[in-house]
């Protein structure tokens, strides 16, 4: 098998990247030979996976957090829709938010990680793909692994990844207390949300939440029903209410507690269109990928049944 390795040198505050000797030692040990590309910044990472794929490389294990690991799927989704032959994604979780593998029940050792990648039978999961505003008004798309969202997950991505404690405290901690901080700041925002051909639901929220895989923001289980293989989202939507009260029901998304929860509907489809109502500014809410946030609504969500290979 040939293996590449596309490793984010900072994710987990370069935790991986500090102890690479004994990472290749278990790479070499379960892989054999492999070839390593890092990322300097934003988008290299799909842009590394497209050319691991297009030189025939049969399995790309991305070696960061959530980010890392969406952008790698990206680029080998656009390179099989270009060549027609899949590349294999294996997972080495390390970063601030590495809440996919947390949805595969990863082991937390790398090597015990590794050896698991390479005895598991490579499956088949479903991936999505989202068409939204970018930051420069400009229509852009790519796809997703795990979960897709709009509103106070928005914000809380970018204050999350402005914050110089990244890296420095834990996931959980660190997502907890900028998603109070923001939720504090957030002004419900007003969208239309329709599903397949269903009828429209309008509704002022807080969050949508389009799920594939169960959890986001640092170990909240926002989608407890999500499967990557059902060929269908999850869709949560968390309506605006007492900011005091949904504050203190934030715990239960850590449990996957909040099925019941008044202010929660929880809707399942193939297709997702979010569109802001009435003023596009104040409605515009913004859009979470994967742990980033690059933009805003009108949004469109996807699934794509299969579309990607994963070891775990």
């Amino acid at each position: 098998m040939k293996v590449g390795v596309v490793l984010n040198p900072i994710a987990g505050g370069g935790r991986l990247k500090r102890h690479w000797p004994e990472v290749a030692v278990s790479l070499k040990k379960h892989f054999g030979d492999f070839e390593l590309r890092e990322t300097q910044a934003e988008g290299d990472a799909e842009r590394l996976a497209i050319d691991l794929a297009a030189s025939g490389f049969d399995l790309v294990i991305a070696a960061g957090g959530d980010g890392t690991a969406s952008e790698v799927a990206d680029g080998l989704l656009q390179a099989f829709e270009e060549s027609g032959r899949m590349t294999e994604l294996g997972l080495l979780p390390c970063g601030t938010g590495i809440d996919f593998a947390r949805g595969l029940g990863l082991p937390k050792a790398v090597d015990a990680t590794l050896e698991r990648i390479a005895g598991a039978k490579a499956r088949a999961v479903d991936a999505g793909r989202i068409c939204y505003i970018d930051d420069h008004g400009a229509l852009a798309s790519r796809h997703f692994i795990n979960i897709a969202s709009l509103g106070l997950s928005g914000a809380t991505d970018r204050a999350v990844n402005a914050d110089k404690r990244k890296g420095k405290m834990s996931a959980k901690a660190l997502f907890l207390w900028r998603t109070v901080v923001e939720f504090i700041r957030y002004r419900f925002q007003d969208v239309r949300i329709t599903v397949d051909d269903g009828t429209p639901v309008e509704a002022r929220m807080a969050l949508v939440a389009v799920a594939n895989g169960k959890f986001f923001g640092g170990g909240m289980m926002i989608a407890p029903d999500a499967e990557l293989t059902d060929g269908e989202f999850d869709i949560v939507i968390l309506r605006a209410a007492g900011k005091l009260k949904l504050i203190w029901d934030i715990r239960l998304l850590y449990g996957g507690r909040h099925r019941n929860h008044p202010a929660i509907t929880i809707l399942r489809g193939r297709k997702v269109v979010v569109e802001p109502l009435g003023d596009v500014e104040k409605n515009g809410a913004l859009v979470d990928i994967d742990g980033e946030s690059p933009g805003r609504i009108p949004a469109t969500f996807e699934i794509l049944p299969g579309a990607l290979t994963l070891r775990y």
